[in-house]
C-alpha cells in the first residue's frame, strides 16, 4: 500500500483532493436530487467518486491512496445529504413556502449535516473498529481503493476503464432522456382501469434507465420486496378497496382507481413503514447502547498511551465547540421561520422545545441510521422510514406545545415541525453514511479525522447546491400536490416521500389523518415482519418490511423499473462466476448502473433549465405529444440500451485476466 509523503508528512488532507471531492460533489449532489424528487431512491456516491478520484489524481505522480480515500469522502456527501429533499419540498407541498430561501435551506442542510458527522464520531470505535457488522459499501469502496493502489503501474489503465463504464452508462440513461424530451419517445405509460364494475387497479411503467441503474445497485432482496410491496397495492388493496367504496356520481371508474390509490392505499404504505421501522428501533437499541457504552470506554483507555494516527478523532473541544455552534444556528433559523406567523408569540416555547429533539433525537437517530449502515448500506438504509417516526414524534410535541386554535396557527405549526424534522433528517442523512465511509478508511489505512474534516466540507459544498437545484426543478416541473406555485410543466415530480411526509404532519396537526388506513397499514407491517423472520429462518431470500412498504407506497411507474434493474443484476451476478474475476465483473455492472443514474438524472436538471429558461413545457420537443408509437419505441430503447451497455460490460468482463483490477 502507498503512502506517499511530503515533509515527513503522510499525504492525505490535499488542497486538490478537496477541490475535486467538491467538484464531484456538486455533479453527484444535482443529480441525487433529481433522482430523490422522481423516485424517492437516491444512490451512494463513494465507489464512482473512487473510481473518478484515481482516474484523475493518477496524472499526479505524488497521488496516494489515502489522498482518493479523502476524495470519496468529501464526495459521498452528495449521496447523503441529497437525501433532505425528503423533507423539505414538503413546506412547498402544504403551501407555506413558494419556493427555497437559499440562507434558510443553506442552513437547515449545513448545520444538521454538520451534526450528523459529529454525532457518529463517538460511535466509530464501537460501531467500526471492534464491531463485526459487514459495512457493505464501505468494504466496497475500500476494494476499489486498494485493487487501484495495488497495481500502481496499471492503474491508470484500470481506472480508465472504470470511468469509461460511468460514461457509457450516463450516456446511454441521458440519451433515452433526450429522445423522450423531443417526444419521439415516451418516459412512461401510465393508466388506472376497471376491472369490473367500479373495482378498478392500475398499471404503469417509467422507461428510466436510472431506476433501473438503481434496481441494480439495491440489489434482488430489496428489489423483490418493493415487487410484493406492488402487489399488495396495484392487485390486492386498490382492486378491494375500490369493490366496497362508491364513487361520487359522474366519475369513471379510472378515475375512482386512481383517487382511492392516492388518499387510501398510500397511507396504508405510510402505516406498514412505520411499523417497520418501529421494530428496527427495537431490533437496534441493545447494540446502539452497548456500542456508545464500549465507545466511551475506549476513549478513556486511549488516553494511557501515544495517539495513533490511525485512531485519531477530532478533539472534543472540536467537537463541542462544533456542535455548540450548530445548535445555536439551528435555534436561531427555527426562530426567524417563526417571525411574523401567527405563532410569533410562542417564538421562544416552541425553539426551545425544537432544540433538545434536534440535539437528542438526532443523536439517536445518527446512532440507529450509523448501525443500519453498517448492517445493510447506505442505499438500502431504511432512513425515510426514520423521517416517518419524525415528523410525526415532531408533530405531535408541537401540537401539544402550541394548541393552535385558528387555521392559521395550524399552518404555521405544519410548516414549524416540517422545518424542524428537515434538521433532524440532514443528521440521518449524514450519520447514515458517515460510519460507512470511516470503515472505508480504517481498511485502507485513513486518518479518521481527516475524513471526519473532510465530510464537513462536503456537507457544506452540498448544502450550498441543494436549494438553487430545489428552485429549478420546483418552477420547471413543481411537485405533485404542491399548491401556489407556478410551473412551466404540467408533470410535476411526484416527490413522493416529502409527499407523504406533508400529509402526515397535516393529518396529526390538524387530527384528521387517515388513522384506519394507516392502522390497517400497520397490521401488514406487522404480518410482513414476522414474514421476513420467517424467510431469515428459512435461510431464503430476505424481504426487508420498509421496503415492501415503500413498494406499496410508491407509484408503480417508480417501482417497476427498479424491479426489473435488481433481477438484471440478479442475473448478470450469477452469470459472473463464469467469469476469469468475479469481483471485476460485478465492480463494472456497478459502475454502469451508477452511470445511467447520473447520466439521466444531471440530464433532468438541465431539462429543467431549458423548460425555466424558454418557459415552454418541451423545449426539445421536435413532434406533437400525441406521436403516435410512443410508449412502444421508449420500452424499445429502454430495454435496448440496458442490453447494450451490460453486453459492454460482459464483453469486458469476460477478456479481463484473473484478478485483474478495478480502479
Amino acid at each position: 500500500m502507498s503512502e506517499n509523503k511530503q515533509g515527513g508528512r503522510v499525504l492525505e488532507f490535499t488542497l486538490r483532493g478537496v477541490i475535486l471531492g467538491v467538484l464531484i460533489t456538486l455533479i453527484f449532489t444535482a443529480a441525487n436530487v433529481y433522482l430523490g424528487l422522481k423516485v424517492g431512491l437516491t444512490f451512494a456516491t463513494s465507489i464512482p467518486a473512487a473510481v473518478i478520484s484515481m482516474a484523475v489524481l493518477s496524472a499526479f505522480k505524488n497521488s496516494t491512496i489515502l489522498e482518493n480515500n479523502i476524495v470519496q469522502t468529501v464526495a459521498s456527501a452528495a449521496g447523503t445529504l441529497a437525501a433532505i429533499i425528503f423533507v423539505l419540498p414538503a413546506l412547498v407541498i402544504v403551501g407555506w413556502w413558494r419556493g427555497f430561501p437559499f440562507i434558510q435551506s443553506f442552513l437547515v442542510c449545513a448545520a444538521g449535516g454538520v451534526l450528523g458527522v459529529l454525532f457518529t464520531i463517538p460511535l466509530r470505535r464501537a460501531m467500526v473498529t471492534t464491531s463485526d457488522l459487514p459495512y457493505p459499501e464501505g468494504v466496497a469502496a475500500a476494494e476499489v481503493l486498494q485493487v487501484g493502489d495495488q497495481a500502481r503501474g496499471e492503474a491508470t489503465r484500470e481506472a480508465r476503464e472504470g470511468l469509461r463504464a460511468v460514461v457509457y452508462g450516463a450516456v446511454a440513461s441521458a440519451g433515452l432522456a433526450v429522445i423522450a424530451a423531443t417526444r419521439v419517445a415516451s418516459s412512461t405509460i401510465e393508466k388506472f382501469f376497471a376491472v369490473s364494475g367500479n373495482v378498478g387497479s392500475g398499471f404503469s411503467m417509467s422507461f428510466s434507465l436510472a431506476l433501473a441503474g438503481a434496481g441494480y445497485l439495491v440489489g434482488i432482496s430489496v428489489g423483490l420486496a418493493m415487487l410484493l410491496g406492488l402487489v399488495i397495492s396495484f392487485f390486492g388493496a386498490l382492486p378491494i378497496l375500490t369493490s366496497v367504496m362508491t364513487p361520487d356520481p359522474g366519475v369513471s371508474a379510472a378515475a375512482f382507481a386512481e383517487d382511492v390509490w392516492v388518499h387510501q392505499v398510500r397511507f396504508l404504505g405510510a402505516g406498514a413503514i412505520g411499523v417497520a421501522a418501529i421494530w428496527t428501533l427495537i431490533k437496534l437499541g441493545g447494540p446502539v447502547v452497548s456500542g456508545i457504552l464500549s465507545t466511551v470506554t475506549a476513549s478513556r483507555a486511549s488516553k494511557n498511551g501515544e495517539a495513533n494516527r490511525r485512531d485519531l478523532d477530532m478533539s472534543p473541544g472540536s467537537i463541542i465547540l462544533i456542535t455548540m455552534i450548530c445548535l445555536a444556528i439551528s435555534g436561531y433559523v427555527l426562530y426567524e421561520f417563526l417571525s411574523s406567523t401567527p405563532l410569533d408569540a410562542d417564538g421562544v416555547t416552541l425553539v426551545v422545545t425544537a432544540l433538545p429533539f434536534v440535539f437528542f433525537g438526532g443523536f439517536l437517530i445518527a446512532a440507529v441510521c450509523g448501525y443500519m449502515a453498517g448492517l445493510i448500506g447506505a442505499s438500502n438504509s431504511p432512513i425515510s422510514g426514520i423521517g416517518i417516526l419524525a415528523i410525526v414524534i415532531c408533530a405531535l410535541l408541537m401540537a401539544v406545545v402550541a394548541q393552535p386554535q385558528t387555521a392559521e396557527a395550524k399552518s404555521a405549526l405544519i410548516a414549524y415541525a416540517l422545518f424542524s424534522t428537515a434538521i433532524v433528517f440532514a443528521i440521518a442523512c449524514i450519520s447514515n453514511n458517515n460510519l460507512q465511509d470511516l470503515k472505508t478508511g480504517q481498511l485502507v489505512g485513513a486518518t479518521p479525522r481527516a475524513q471526519q474534516w473532510a465530510l464537513i466540507v462536503g456537507v457544506v459544498a452540498g448544502a450550498v447546491v441543494i436549494p438553487p437545484i430545489l428552485n429549478l426543478l420546483a418552477h420547471a416541473f413543481g411537485f405533485a400536490g404542491a399548491p401556489n406555485i407556478d410551473t412551466v410543466t404540467s408533470q410535476p415530480l411526484p416527490a413522493p416521500q416529502a409527499t407523504l411526509i406533508a400529509a402526515l404532519a397535516q393529518g396529526v396537526i390538524g387530527n384528521d389523518l387517515n388513522w384506519t388506513m394507516i392502522g390497517v397499514g400497520a397490521a401488514v407491517g406487522a404480518g410482513l415482519i414476522l414474514l421476513d423472520e420467517l424467510m431469515r429462518l428459512l435461510k431464503w431470500v430476505r424481504l426487508p418490511p420498509l421496503a415492501v412498504g415503500i413498494g406499496i407506497y410508491l407509484p408503480m411507474f417508480a417501482t417497476l423499473p427498479v424491479v426489473v434493474g435488481a433481477v438484471i443484476g440478479f442475473v448478470y451476478d450469477r452469470w459472473t462466476k463464469k467469469t476469469p474475476n468475479p469481483e471485476y465483473s460485478k465492480r463494472l455492472a456497478t459502475l454502469v448502473a451508477s452511470g445511467m443514474i447520473v447520466g439521466e438524472s444531471l440530464f433532468g436538471v438541465l431539462l429543467a433549465g431549458l423548460i425555466v429558461a424558454t418557459s415552454s413545457e418541451a423545449p426539445l420537443g421536435l413532434v406533437p405529444a400525441n406521436f403516435p408509437y410512443q410508449w412502444q419505441i421508449g420500452a424499445a430503447l429502454f430495454f435496448g440500451f440496458i442490453g447494450l451497455c451490460y453486453a459492454w460490460a460482459m464483453g469486458r468482463a469476460k477478456k479481463a485476466p484473473a484478478n485483474a483490477p478495478l480502479g
